[in-house]
């Protein structure tokens, strides 16, 4: 269950705005009767100085880029750094993996077209491919982009890529980086919808091969939701047999 600071837990969660919460992530944690807390730079609560003591690290996502000159962002990084040395296991989700990419050296761009909605990527079948994303080698997850990493850190394997991405995860030590949404649920897809930014209009009429308008979205909701939970409920189970302690 969600606890407080200072009280102990098993896994912090980095959040960077609002409107972009644990999700599935969350309750996935709360069904396995894990410990957590949950930190979030928007609502002006500090990210701690050290990941010590801690056995799993979330970052997610958020519409701000990696790149941007925020010192919430330097600080996540810093904690993915610190993580990666004590061997402890940093999942990041969207904005959360690019942060990653660029803590562990790689690089994060825009890419040519926005990713928005349910799409299928295709995993390469390697060892860890299906390791973390399991036997179906082309899922539909939820993507809301247009940066991606571009460039993966030294040591990383690819693990998966799409027509508009083509890193969509990749895996570094015991760590996951993903460039979609695992944790989505339609309470956020509503909260997004409801505010989804200047750019959506456009990008819906001007990349309709992957940009989904509000009500191709929302019928792909109702497909591919289980689904989605279901891979969740994979890469978090995987995640959580790689945490310390």
């Amino acid at each position: 269950m969600r606890v407080p600071l200072p009280e102990p837990a098993d896994v912090l969660v980095l959040q960077h705005l609002n409107d972009d919460g644990p999700g599935y992530l969350g309750e996935w944690l709360d069904a396995q009767g894990v410990a957590w807390h949950v930190c979030c730079a928007e609502a002006g609560e500090p990210y701690p100085l050290s990941v010590r003591g801690y056995g799993g690290l979330a970052v997610l996502g958020g519409a701000w880029s990696a790149n941007d000159d925020r010192p919430s962002l330097r600080q996540a990084e810093a904690l993915i750094r610190e993580a990666d040395v004590l061997g402890v296991s940093v999942l990041g989700h969207c904005l959360g993996g690019q942060l990653m990419a660029r803590a562990l050296g790689g690089r994060v761009e825009r890419l040519g077209q926005p990713e928005v909605g349910w799409w299928p990527i295709a995993h390469t079948g390697s060892t860890a491919a299906r390791d973390w994303l399991g036997e179906d080698v082309a899922p539909t997850v939820y993507q809301w982009h247009q940066d991606g990493f571009v460039e993966l850190p030294t040591g990383a394997e690819l693990l998966a890529s799409s027509p508009a991405c083509a890193h969509q995860a990749f895996a570094i030590g015991p760590h996951l980086g993903m460039q979609f949404h695992i944790e989505i649920t339609p309470q956020k897809i509503a909260a997004w919808l409801a505010e989804p930014g200047q750019a959506y209009p456009d990008n819906v009429r001007q990349f309709p091969g992957s940009v989904q308008d509000p009500a191709t979205m929302n019928a792909a909701t109702r497909r591919h939701l289980a689904g989605s939970q279901a891979l969740a409920d994979r890469i978090y189970g995987t995640w959580r047999s790689r945490w310390t302690g």
